[in-house]
């Protein structure tokens, strides 16, 4: 399993360990991933993902998982947050459509 945020795409970043010498071996910045289960009031269900904290407090600063998705543009979300976005979507239509009925 890759060490990348589902939501705002975080990964690795590589860097130096520097000494008191000043001698320099090479390190990784590990994101702060968590296993998070957000509920969609969409779907109706909790989606488990693999999210950032700084992921966590967007989501929430959007005013939930639905709203984060909606809102932001697929070019800047990860292909694993484009598939729930589609499935919020789809159900969204379904409502609108069974609502104008």
């Amino acid at each position: 399993m890759s060490r990348r945020c589902q939501i705002t795409g975080k990964g690795v970043l590589t860097g130096n360990n520097v000494s008191h010498a000043n001698n320099k071996s090479r390190r990784r910045f590990l994101p702060n991933l968590q296993e998070a289960s957000l509920t969609s009031e969409t779907l109706g269900t909790a989606v488990r993902m693999r999210v950032s904290t700084r992921g966590l407090r967007t989501i929430e600063h959007n005013g939930g998982l639905d709203a984060f998705l909606t809102s932001t543009p697929n070019r800047k979300l990860p292909e694993e947050a484009q598939v729930i976005k589609r499935r919020v979507l789809r159900v969204q239509a379904k409502k609108q459509a069974a609502a104008g009925a």
